[in-house]
C-alpha cells in the first residue's frame, strides 16, 4: 500500500437512509465522515416511485428525490460523499486499530472508525416483464407501497413466513390478494399458513409461478402457469409483490464479522456494536425484520452515535496513557 494513504475518523460504507443519517449525526460531530455510495447511490429507495410513510412528508416523496435530499442534507454538515465501491476490507480486531478498504479494486483508505450501511436487496423472480414494471407495479415490500393498491385486485409470490404476512397485510387493504406457491406446500409455520388459509379475500394457489407480468407502462394483469399441469391462466390485478426474500449486501465482512446464516450482520443488543471494535452496522445489512426506511433511519443514527462515543473512549484513553507510564 501507499505511504500516502489517506486516513479518516469515519467512513461510511453504503447510501440510503441509514447511510445518509449517520453521516449527518458523524458530520455534526465533527467525525467528518466519507461515505461511499455503493453500486446503487440512495439504495432501495431510488427504485420507489412513491414514498408516503416517511414522517415530515404530509403530500409523500418520490424515492430518488427523498435520497437527493438526504445527501444534501448530510452535505451541509461538511459529510464527502463519494461516488465508489468498497470492494474489500481489512478490519482490525484490537480496539484502537485501523481499519483498511479498497476503493474499486484499487486505492485503499484507512479509518478509526467504519459504519456498515451496505443494505440488502430485494430477490426478483428475473422475468423481464417483471423487470420493465419495476416502480409501475411491481413492488418487493408490501408494507411499503400496498397502501397505493387499496381496494384493488393484487397478488403476492411467495411461501415463507414474509409472503404469509405480507399477504394477509394486503388482505385488509385490499379487496382480493392472489397468493402463488411455487412449489405444494407453503414453507411457513403453521400458524402463518392457518392465518392465510382463514383470511377469505386469499386466493391461494399451489404449484403456481408467474409465467409473464402484463402491461405497457404499469401492471395490468398476471399469466400464472401451473408447474405440474403446464396450464396457463391469466387474472386482471394492479399490483405485484415479489416476497421470496432479500439477500444482505455483506459479502466482504464474511471474513471477519459475525452473521446470521443468510449474512444479516449480528449486532450486540440495543447498540449497532459488531464484534469488531470500531465497527458498527445499521439498515438492512444488520435488520431483517423491520426493513423500513424509517427504521434504517434510527439505526444509522444510533450507529454515528455509537461510533462517536467509541473515538471519545479512545482518545480518553489515549490521554491518559502516558500520565499512567509516569506512575
Amino acid at each position: 500500500m501507499s505511504e500516502n494513504i489517506e486516513r479518516i475518523k469515519c467512513l461510511i460504507i453504503g447510501s440510503g437512509p441509514a447511510g445518509y443519517t449517520a453521516a449527518i449525526y458523524a458530520a455534526r460531530a465533527d467525525m467528518k465522515p466519507v461515505v461511499y455510495t455503493g453500486m446503487e447511490p440512495g439504495g432501495q429507495l431510488t427504485t420507489t416511485t412513491e414514498v408516503d410513510n416517511f414522517p415530515g412528508y404530509p403530500e409523500g416523496i418520490d424515492g430518488p428525490k427523498m435520497m437527493v435530499e438526504l445527501q444534501q442534507q448530510a452535505e451541509r454538515f461538511g459529510t464527502d460523499v463519494r461516488i465508489g465501491m468498497v470492494t474489500k476490507v481489512e478490519l482490525s480486531d484490537q480496539v484502537g486499530g485501523i481499519h483498511k478498504a479498497q476503493i474499486d479494486n484499487k486505492t485503499w483508505v484507512e479509518a478509526r472508525t467504519v459504519i456498515i450501511s451496505t443494505g440488502a436487496s430485494a430477490k426478483y423472480l428475473g422475468i423481464p416483464s417483471e423487470q420493465k414494471l419495476r416502480g409501475g407495479g411491481v413492488s418487493a415490500c408490501a408494507v411499503c407501497d400496498g397502501f397505493f393498491y387499496k381496494g384493488q385486485d393484487v397478488a403476492i409470490v411467495g411461501g415463507g413466513d414474509t409472503a404469509c404476512e405480507e399477504a394477509t397485510y394486503l388482505a385488509n387493504i385490499c379487496t382480493k390478494v392472489t397468493m402463488l406457491v411455487r412449489k405444494g406446500e407453503m414453507k411457513a409455520s403453521k400458524a402463518m399458513q392457518h392465518r392465510v388459509e382463514n383470511t377469505p379475500n386469499i386466493d391461494l394457489r399451489y404449484h403456481s409461478e408467474v409465467d409473464e407480468v402484463l402491461g405497457d407502462q404499469v401492471v395490468e394483469g398476471l399469466r400464472i402457469v401451473n408447474n405440474k399441469t403446464g396450464k396457463k391462466d391469466e387474472i386482471k390485478i394492479t399490483g405485484l409483490f415479489i416476497a421470496i426474500g432479500h439477500k444482505p449486501n455483506t459479502d466482504i465482512f464474511k471474513p471477519y464479522l459475525d452473521m446470521d446464516d443468510v449474512g444479516y450482520i449480528i449486532t450486540k443488543p440495543k447498540t449497532t456494536n459488531t464484534n469488531y471494535p470500531g465497527v458498527f452496522a445499521c439498515g438492512d445489512s444488520q435488520d431483517k425484520v423491520y426493513r423500513q426506511a424509517i427504521t434504517a433511519a434510527g439505526t444509522g443514527c444510533m450507529s454515528a452515535l455509537d461510533a462517536e462515543r467509541y473515538l471519545a473512549s479512545l482518545e480518553t484513553t489515549e490521554r491518559s496513557e502516558p500520565q499512567a507510564v509516569l506512575n
